[in-house]
């Protein structure tokens, strides 16, 4: 079971009212984390004095109880550059040093969040279950030898573990909502763009996405209030759509019948139990189909963006074959086999698609599925790496594909102890709605606008 730590509205209240403190509340990071020792969470965690070193700089900053992130620790996932600190990718053999903060973690820091290290992942971001590397194997919070998910796996642990209250992640197919369904916290990935993706080493850079991790929405909101800015620098760029106003929420219901639980009973009766209460929770539910966006989620590795991965990897797996793990060398080879027709077949496909999706739209203002259908322990995936690996990415390849919005919401435990997830997904930069309607589901108030900080915070990072 997971540990609920602090989140960082109270982090913020202690150390903004002196009960607390940056250097306190770093020291009990650190405790938590040598009391793990090495489970697969973290590839680099910030030494013990480093980190202390680090909190005593942020409380002598000038102004520094009025900064929004006061002293709030945080992890990155180790394919997201932090200056002075190894990016791996779970790669010993492509490691390097980075010399400059990706500019959304940047504005973290400054910010006053305090950087606590760098989270494991499933090598070069590819894959969704968290068994894709060198380092230890992480597990599921619920124990029972299940996996973490991936590949934001040690992100979803830090924050599962109650070490730090968020996490920078990524999701291209479903890296971040997936490990975060698995370890019963929020995953959101946002609309692409929104937070800047340079110094990502990207996995599929036209379908990359930085995204948050953490156990409340307004956790989320707090953090992304900070990250989220335009970056003339990301080709991707846009700025957030507008915020919910209080109106109705809309949930397009897939008919039951083209839900996939894999023979999973107990996913299969939790899932269909919440849409029973949706409408008791002031939500309301019309009828659609989940088609168009399952074949959506088809074209992911079955078609072409397989071989974008080669855009950064190619020269690497050429140079150095025996550095990468051999599921991931074999998923990288196999894009090998695609040439221009197939491009421009599949993103015609693609483009009918999203046609399709976009008028689906107008009958609701956001779709509700299951996050995964089942899960999995890691002798499971590790005996069938790739049919396992799909099976996970079911509700969440299609995500990037059709430009949407999602957030995977936790939902307890299903009849026999194992996690329960639902995932709101959108359009894109329908943001706010989808978030209005996670804090719904978790019976969490938030505003009808922004966080009442996100103006504030926004015009003093700009």
């Amino acid at each position: 079971m997971r540990i609920q730590g602090p989140t960082v509205a109270e982090i913020l209240a202690s150390h903004e009212s002196g009960t607390g403190s940056p250097v306190r509340t770093a020291a009990r990071v650190a405790d938590a984390i040598e009391a793990r020792g090495e489970d697969g969470t973290w590839i680099t965690a910030v030494p013990r004095e480093q980190l202390l070193a680090a909190a005593t700089a942020i409380e002598n900053r000038p102004g520094a109880r009025t900064l929004p992130l006061y002293g709030v620790p945080f992890g990155v996932k180790d394919s997201i550059d932090v200056a002075g600190w190894p990016t791996t990718l779970a790669c010993p053999g492509y490691a390097y040093t980075a010399t400059a903060t990706a500019p959304a973690v940047q504005r973290l820091l400054d910010a006053g969040a305090l950087f606590v290290g760098k989270t494991a992942l499933d090598q070069f971001a590819t894959g969704l279950n968290g068994t894709r590397t060198p380092y230890p194997i992480p597990r599921s919070v619920y124990g029972r030898d299940l996996i973490s998910g991936g590949s934001s796996s040690g992100s979803a642990l830090a924050v599962a573990l109650g070490q730090v209250p968020f996490c920078v992640a990524t999701d291209t197919a479903g890296s971040g909502r997936v490990p975060a369904a698995l370890n019963g916290i929020v995953g959101w990935k946002p609309s692409r763009g929104l937070i800047s993706t340079v110094g990502l080493v990207p996995a599929c850079r036209s379908l990359d996405c930085m995204t948050l991790m953490g156990t409340r929405v307004e956790d989320l909101d707090r953090a992304f209030a900070v990250m989220a800015a335009p970056d003339a620098d990301d080709p991707w760029s846009r700025d957030r759509g507008p915020r919910h106003d209080g109106a109705p929420i809309r949930v397009g219901l897939p008919d039951p019948g083209e839900l996939s639980f894999f023979g999973d009973a107990p996913f299969r009766t939790a899932h269909l139990a919440l849409r029973e209460r949706l409408p008791g929770l002031g939500f309301e539910t019309t009828p659609t189909t989940l088609r168009p966006f399952l074949d959506a989620g088809e074209l992911l590795y079955q078609g072409p963006w397989v071989a974008e991965r080669l855009v950064e990897f190619d020269e690497f797996l050429r140079e150095q074959p025996q550095a990468i793990l051999p599921v991931i060398r074999d998923i990288l080879t196999g894009g090998y086999r695609f040439d221009a027709i197939d491009v421009f077949r599949a993103q015609q496909r693609l483009q009918e698609l999203k046609a399709r999706v976009a008028r689906l739209w107008a009958e609701f203002d956001v779709l509700v599925v299951p996050t995964i259908g089942t899960t999995f322990t890691v002798g499971q995936v590790l005996a069938d790496p790739i049919a396992t690996n799909t099976v996970l990415g079911h509700y969440t390849h299609f995500g990037n594909l059709l430009d949407l919005t999602a957030i995977s919401v936790p939902l307890g435990t299903v009849s026999d102890g194992r996690p329960a997830s639902a995932m709101i997904v959108g359009p894109a930069l329908s943001d706010d709605v989808v978030l209005a309607a996670a804090a719904r589901l978790l019976d969490e108030p938030r505003p009808t606008t922004a966080h009442p900080d996100h103006r504030l915070v926004q015009e003093e990072h700009r």
